[in-house]
């Protein structure tokens, strides 16, 4: 059994003395492992980084097995984050949902073109941010827990004051139909309904919304496993550097 592809690194990790384990996500393939013989060695270790776009041939006896892969760099993303700590926190926090939540073997092409889109922005920190909140809502979209923001939940299509999402159903909601239940309902920030560039408390609403449905919604399929911690860090340093504290005011 053997294929060929391009792929991004999600993760890679010593095995044995001179091999590597490595996790990638490939359009055609979706998430994959395989071994690489001397991954460790002075000429793959610096290639085999999270994030690094992989040309990849992987070969096993049987479909089952864990396989080799043979690996020749396409472009390394290094430099775009390790100088600048939102960018390494976001690049962690994409390759950590997708180990999270990607099914090993099963393609998401269309997910995979906006993970790739994204990381092609890293260093961009004026847009980043908020293409990084984008990616979620593909996320969520892609596993089966998509946001409605079209219409009201309430009201129908004459509603044009979309002002909440319903935390349980993730459909929008305006003002006048929310009523006495505005309190217990979800923000929605105009950032989520494509509004174009957006003030950073925005961006950080937008964050609460989807990680709302991450945590309370994608999670309890997954086995109740707790979200990685990498997105909560890239969160915190959003934060950090908009000057905003948890709560989205800015800190003096």
């Amino acid at each position: 059994m053997d294929w060929r592809d391009q792929g991004i690194l999600l993760s890679a990790r010593t095995h044995g003395e001179t091999s590597a384990i490595i996790e990638v996500f490939t359009p055609e393939q979706g998430r994959h492992s395989g071994v690489v013989r001397g991954g460790t060695s002075r000429k793959l270790a610096p290639v085999l980084q999270p994030g690094a776009q992989l040309d990849l041939a992987w070969r096993a006896r049987l479909e089952d097995h864990i396989g080799t892969f043979t690996v020749e760099p396409v472009r390394s993303r290094a430099a775009a984050s390790m100088g600048d700590r939102l960018a390494l926190a976001g690049l962690n926090s994409v390759c950590a949902l997708l180990l999270f939540c990607l099914p090993e073997r099963e393609a998401h092409r269309r997910l995979y073109d906006k993970t790739e889109q994204l990381l092609d922005l890293l260093g961009q920190s004026d847009i980043w941010p908020l293409a990084y909140l984008n990616w979620e809502l593909a996320l969520l979209e892609e596993m089966g827990f998509g946001l409605d923001l079209s219409t009201c939940a309430v009201m129908g299509a004459q509603a044009n004051d979309l002002s909440y999402v319903s935390p349980r159903s993730g459909r929008a909601v305006s003002r006048a139909g929310a009523g006495d239940w505005a309190d217990r309902l979800l923000p929605l920030p105009a950032c989520l309904l494509g509004a174009g560039p957006a003030p950073d408390t925005e961006v950080l609403e937008g964050f609460r919304v989807t990680g709302h449905f991450l945590q309370s919604h994608l999670a309890p399929e997954l086995g109740h496993k707790p979200l990685p911690a990498a997105r909560q860090r890239f969160v915190d340093r959003f934060c950090r550097v908009a000057g905003l504290d948890a709560g989205g005011a800015a800190v003096p």
